[in-house]
């Protein structure tokens, strides 16, 4: 009866953990329990650093020709910064709107797989999922994805997307109303603020060799299209970087006869 009994409270353990993402069905491994309050800290630390870029992204709006208006309502209802930035940049430089939008429209597909992976991971319920979608970004994805139960990630998203969402705005505001007071942002030197942040964000991502030389050959096709294309056109060409580079990959694979294995 003992043994019985024993196996009974193991099943109830097992069942909890499956309903509280323990186990490693939901893309954890299942490393123990993590604090709330060390959650909550790692999640603030990433939104309130993230967040102070948005005054970057208020005085390159403003320098870009938006009106404080525009630019406020670019970061309420956009509020994905890669794109912001690929969006105002591209206007900057006399691109048209249209160009400008599709540069900033297929930087942002990327937080659609992220979504994809958050969804299984949060099982958020229905009701609240369309309001979440809005906080899926770069930074939520990455707190939420580091903590080891559902109910860390929970939290996670939740305190990255609101310190970062509230930061971000407020800080886009004073950036835009600073540009203003400025005047001239190209005599300060302010329209590199939006580039600059930009490649600060991106960096850290450029982990294997795959990734680098992605990113490299973007930069050769980006530089080297810009005195020949229209504004906002060399960025969309760049992004052919990605495939051209794993094609490359995969044929040289192929030809040794091996399976690729990850860069180091």
């Amino acid at each position: 009866m003992a043994a019985e009994r024993t196996a009974e409270l193991a099943d109830v353990r097992d069942v909890r953990d499956v309903r509280d993402g323990r186990d490693g069905r939901d893309g954890h491994d299942g490393g123990g329990e993590k604090p709330d309050g060390a959650v909550v800290r790692d999640a603030l630390g990433v939104g309130i650093a993230v967040g102070l870029s948005g005054f970057a992204f208020g005085v390159t709006s403003a320098g870009s020709g938006l009106t404080l208006l525009q630019t406020c309502v670019l970061s309420l209802l956009v509020f994905t910064g890669a794109s912001q930035f690929a969006l105002v940049g591209a206007l900057a430089a006399g691109g048209g709107p249209f160009t400008a939008a599709a540069g900033a429209l297929f930087l942002g597909v990327r937080n659609a797989f992220y979504g994809l992976r958050l969804s299984q991971l949060l099982a958020l319920p229905r009701a609240v999922r369309p309001f979440a979608a809005q906080w899926v970004i770069d930074e939520t994805a990455a707190v939420s994805l580091a903590q080891p139960t559902r109910r860390s990630a929970r939290i996670g998203f939740v305190v990255t997307g609101l310190s970062l969402y509230l930061l971000w705005n407020l800080t886009t505001l004073l950036g835009a109303l600073g540009a203003e007071a400025i005047g001239d942002t190209d005599a300060w030197g302010l329209d590199a603020a939006g580039p600059a942040v930009f490649l600060a964000l991106l960096a850290p991502m450029l982990r294997t060799g795959t990734e680098r030389t992605v990113a490299g050959l973007a930069v050769l096709l980006g530089l080297g299209l810009l005195p020949v294309l229209p504004a906002g056109v060399p960025v969309l060409v760049a992004a052919l970087a990605a495939p051209a580079v794993l094609w490359a990959r995969g044929r040289r694979s192929a030809s040794r006869g091996d399976v690729p294995e990850e860069d180091r």
